[in-house]
């Protein structure tokens, strides 16, 4: 099932499927490690519209809410 990062449950995990966003947008995810193909691992999320907090690789990041509405996650459940 692919969903955005923003519905994935913290805990979850997921193989990165897409990420819709302009040039800049695509660059500055993939600067963080987020990329088509990579695991990634939701660690938290905040209650409104927060940033979510996820671990690609050995690697913690927080990505805004807005952001993170446009990155399609392929979820194993």
């Amino acid at each position: 099932m692919t969903v955005d990062l923003t519905q994935v449950r913290p805990g979850e995990s997921g193989i990165v499927a897409d990420i819709q966003g302009g040039h800049g947008m695509t660059e500055r995810v993939q600067a963080m490690g987020v990329r088509p193909g990579k695991r990634i691992t939701k660690i938290s999320s905040h209650f409104w519209r927060g940033p979510q907090t996820v671990q690609v690789d050995n690697t913690q990041v927080a990505i805004g809410f807005g952001m993170a509405r446009r990155i399609l996650i392929e979820v194993e459940r």
